[in-house]
Order: structure tokens, then sequence, then C-alpha cells
């Protein structure tokens, strides 16, 4: 396949968990990918090309996709995956915190997605999918996550308002809901009291989300939708 021809995948957090599982799939889709977090390792795959960094920082996001566009000549997909979850009672987190929260799951979004847009809108179209959490449709008192709501929330809010804006210029934007998914960020000692949060009674797989994000790359009649894959946590308890 030429690099013409090649689909292009920039992936956030990418060096574990749902990130890395991201970075296997769409490999196996025959996308290039280049793949972003503060700690990932070059990669022995010369179709994926690996840029460390903070997502936080609005540098970070303009030398992913300058590396993605410099090596590979465009940006097909981008996947918001980086995030990361404070779970405390709501006048217990401090402004560190809030800082950290907000630096990792908004500011982390803004720029690269600016970016990836403005080189979508010049090759003629692209897809965005962000990962949130059901935690925004169903808060849960046993899981204080106020900060969570606050941003991932508004992850979700995005997602519809950039799909309707750029609906006729060839760009879909998509969101992935996870419940609790195994992942290194959670320790086997809390998997029992994790599964029961879910309606099903089990932790979600990396590959329910990795499936489900794939499921939306191939569906393009479907824009501005906030896929659930969290065993029936946002429908109900």
């Amino acid at each position: 396949m030429s690099i013409a021809q090649q689909k292009v995948a920039v992936i956030t957090g990418a060096s574990q968990g749902i990130g890395a599982g991201l970075v296997d799939g769409y490999r196996a889709l025959g996308y290039a990918v280049v793949a972003t977090s503060r700690t990932i390792a070059p990669s022995d795959d010369a179709e994926v090309v690996t840029v460390q960094g903070d997502i936080a920082d609005h540098s970070t996001a303009d030398r992913v996709i300058s590396a993605a566009v410099e090596r590979f000549g465009r940006v097909d997909t981008l996947v918001n995956n980086a995030g990361i979850f404070v779970a405390k009672p709501f006048t217990d987190y401090t402004l560190d915190d809030y800082a950290a929260v907000i630096g990792v799951n908004l500011n982390g979004f803004f720029r690269i997605t600016q970016l990836a847009v403005e080189q979508m809108l010049a090759q003629g179209g692209g897809h965005i999918v962000n990962i949130t959490t059901s935690l925004v449709d169903s808060a849960d008192s046993k899981v204080p996550s106020v900060l969570a709501s606050l941003t991932k929330g508004g992850l979700q809010s995005a997602t519809k308002s950039l799909a309707i804006e750029y609906a006729r210029r060839g760009i879909r934007t998509n969101a992935v809901s996870p419940g609790t998914i195994k992942t290194p960020m959670h320790a086997e000692e809390t998997h029992g009291f994790l599964a029961d949060l879910h309606p099903v009674g089990r932790m979600g797989e990396l590959s329910d989300i990795v499936d489900a994000v794939l499921y939306l790359e191939q569906a393009p009649f479907v824009t501005g939708e906030i896929l659930h894959v969290d065993g029936g946590m946002s429908a109900g308890h």
C-alpha cells in the first residue's frame, strides 16, 4: 500500500491500556499510526511513529500532528484517548487535582483536535473519536467523580457540536463512553468492587472499547454518536 493510499490514525494516551490496544487495532486495519504519551517507547513497526510528550502541553499537539504529516502526509483519524480520573469527594479535590484533570482531559483534547481538523479539511475529510465515561450520563454515589463529569462531559457535548459543525465538510465526530475497563489503571484488588458497579456484573475488556472505536471508524453514516460500552451503566442501576 502506498503512502498516498494508506490512512493514518493519531492516538493519544497510547502507551498502555486502551490506547495501546487501539494502536494494534488500527494497524490491523492497515492504518499507519502516530502514537503519543508521556512515556511511550519507540516502535519496531515502521508504520508506527511514537511521540513522547504531555498532551496537556499544546506544543505536544503541534509535534504529534507535524510528525503525522511529515512521515505519512495526512491525518485521517484522531482518537482522543488520553485521560486521567481522580475519584474524590468534591470538597477534597485540590487545585492541583483540578489543574491536572483539566490539563489532560480538556486542554489535551483542544489543540490536537484543532490541528487535526485543519489537516482533515485540507484533505477533504476525516474522523474524530473521543473517549469519555459513562459516569457523565449516570452518576454513581459509590464513585464521586465531579472532575470526570466536568471534563469528559465537556468532551461529550463537544462531540455533538463538532459533528454538526463539520457534517457537510466530510469530518465525522463520535465518542465511545466506557464503563470501567480492565486496564493497568485499576489494581486487581479493586476488580470485584468495580465489577459490581455494572448491571452485567463484570468489568469491560480492552477489546470491548477497541471494537467499538473500530466500528465507528467503519460506519460512514454515523456521526455525533455517543456509543456506550458500559455493561448497562448508563441505562440504570
